[in-house]
């Protein structure tokens, strides 16, 4: 064990000791924290900023607004209901479809129905907090389905595939491409069983993937190779990375980009303590880029000159 912790060492790798003490309790205060983790006022903060995000299409609060939940989906064919507060990936239904029988289905991404009564029961489950962060009462969240990005078809399963950059000091230092499989029920969440496939910071171009703690060169339902996938519009996925960390004032957090088909990038949430399995993703640590930010990233300067610095400097070939 202790071979292994000199080796993790040695490779830069970030633990979650470390990443704890020496990151976010320095350069994330606790009073910030509430502005990434309830998604309705991450959104306010956005759009406020003039990002793009989902539409939003309604909010239940109390359980009397429940009764308006048919009403308020009465107009959409496809939407999200999620919690406010909630992590992980717990508590998101995705409807795609209608059925209309004697009474009104609703066909989730999996296929299955769901009936209206079993949406508010749901809806309920949310409020009451059994999704949330601490078990705290709650809201739900009705928004647009993204439609994933053509360039995503062939390496992913149902769900819609996000890029989760990590931002130190104003910075983007690290990426990956998070793919749903049938394991991880259509959730781009690799704890759930995920693809995390490492994007080189230079050109937005797929590496090599990793599902668990395997290294993997195609995606497991599929079969489609996962490395060499252009993500388009990388530039704007990093600026609108490093306009996070300026709206919330976040020192270290991870931004959850998707890339919709008619609407392009769309900033879908923020983390104020993401998680380390993108080190494994990239075959990279993220010391050494965190400790090259500290020495050299112009850190007063604007989003564009120290995005330019990060693809200069964290390119896959610089074996930073």
């Amino acid at each position: 064990m202790i071979g292994l912790y000199r080796a993790l060492k040695r490779s830069g790798v970030v633990g979650l000791n470390a990443r704890n003490g020496t990151y976010i309790l320095p350069r994330n205060s606790r009073h910030l924290y509430p502005l990434v983790d309830d998604k309705l006022r991450t959104k306010a903060l956005a759009i406020e900023a003039g990002m793009p995000v989902p539409p939003l299409y309604g909010v239940i609060e109390t359980e009397h607004d429940i009764g308006e939940l048919e009403s308020m989906l009465e107009p959409h064919q496809q939407f999200v209901i999620k919690p406010a507060q909630g992590s992980g990936g717990d508590g998101i239904i995705v409807v795609v479809g209608r059925m209309h029988r004697r009474a009104t289905s609703y066909r989730q991404v999996s296929g299955n129905l769901i009936t209206i009564a079993d949406l508010q029961h749901h809806v309920s489950n949310t409020l009451n907090g059994q999704y949330s962060l601490g078990g705290h009462p709650d809201r739900a969240m009705i928004e647009y389905c993204v439609r994933f990005d053509p360039v995503f078809d062939r390496v992913s399963h149902e769900g819609v595939p996000d890029i989760r950059v990590i931002v130190y000091r104003g910075v983007p230092v690290m990426a990956m491409l998070r793919l749903p499989t049938r394991m991880s029920g259509g959730k781009a969440n690799l704890h759930q069983g995920a693809v995390g496939a490492g994007v080189d910071m230079a050109t937005g171009t797929t590496l090599s993937g990793v599902l668990g703690n395997d290294v993997i060169d195609e995606h497991p339902d599929t079969g489609h190779p996962i490395h060499g996938i252009a993500v388009p519009q990388w530039d704007v996925i990093l600026e609108a990375a490093a306009r996070s960390a300026d709206i919330t004032g976040l020192g270290y957090l991870g931004v959850d980009m998707v890339l919709d088909r008619e609407l392009g990038p769309l900033m879908l949430e923020l983390n104020a303590r993401p998680g380390l399995n993108i080190q494994l993703a990239n075959r990279r640590g993220l010391q050494p880029r965190l400790d090259t930010t500290d020495r050299e990233a112009p850190l007063d300067a604007d989003i564009n000159a120290r995005v330019a610095f990060a693809r200069a400097r964290f390119a896959h070939t610089a074996h930073a």
